[in-house]
């Protein structure tokens, strides 16, 4: 298997899973989620973590590994932007949740270097993560659409194509997360 040092983390916003608030226990499942998968691929030999700064699973993903470098100090953060001022129009505590994340990352850039201006800054920027690692983590099932059913189509033509690892998430791993464990 090819050494993986370069993965995206991706997946729901936190608006399409219902969660509003820090405290929702949905968040904690999934983190468990993401720490676990993580920690099997730091394991092969992985040293960064891409994600966009949605809030949702990114973010989350993005604190899950600012957690593990406690542990694993080779692992790396880095967030990458559609566009410059991404976030700006979010409420102060989303804007606080995301500046504390950027503090803590170990590189923070953006695809394209001006305001939103246009959707081709969306693709450009998925195309971007994708052909700068070698797989993505997906918090996404097909039964529950999302606007991450656009990364995930773009990820899947681009892995016909390229030595790339989809690894998928669903809702039946995050269900049998929660029921495996008390602590969640």
């Amino acid at each position: 298997m090819k050494r993986m040092q370069t993965m995206v983390v991706s997946g729901y916003r936190s608006f399409e899973l219902g969660v509003f608030q820090e405290k929702d226990p949905k968040i904690k499942v999934i983190k468990k989620v993401l720490k676990t998968t993580i920690q099997q691929y730091i394991e092969e030999g992985l040293e960064w973590i891409l994600i966009g700064g949605n809030l949702g699973v990114e973010v989350w993903a993005g604190q899950v590994v600012i957690e593990l470098q406690k542990e694993y100090s080779e692992l790396k953060l880095g967030i990458i932007f559609p566009f410059e001022e991404f976030g700006n129009n979010w409420n102060e505590t989303n804007q606080q949740v995301l500046t504390e994340l950027k503090t803590q990352a170990n590189y923070v850039n953006a695809v394209s270097h001006h305001p939103y201006q246009h959707p081709g800054q969306l693709k450009n920027h998925s195309h971007f993560l994708l052909t700068h690692a070698g797989g993505l983590i997906l918090v996404y099932d097909d039964e529950y659409p999302g606007k991450t059913q656009f990364l995930l189509k773009e990820a899947q033509e681009y892995a016909t194509e390229n030595a790339f690892i989809i690894h998928q998430v669903t809702m039946d791993d995050l269900q049998n997360t929660f029921f495996e464990d008390d602590s969640v």
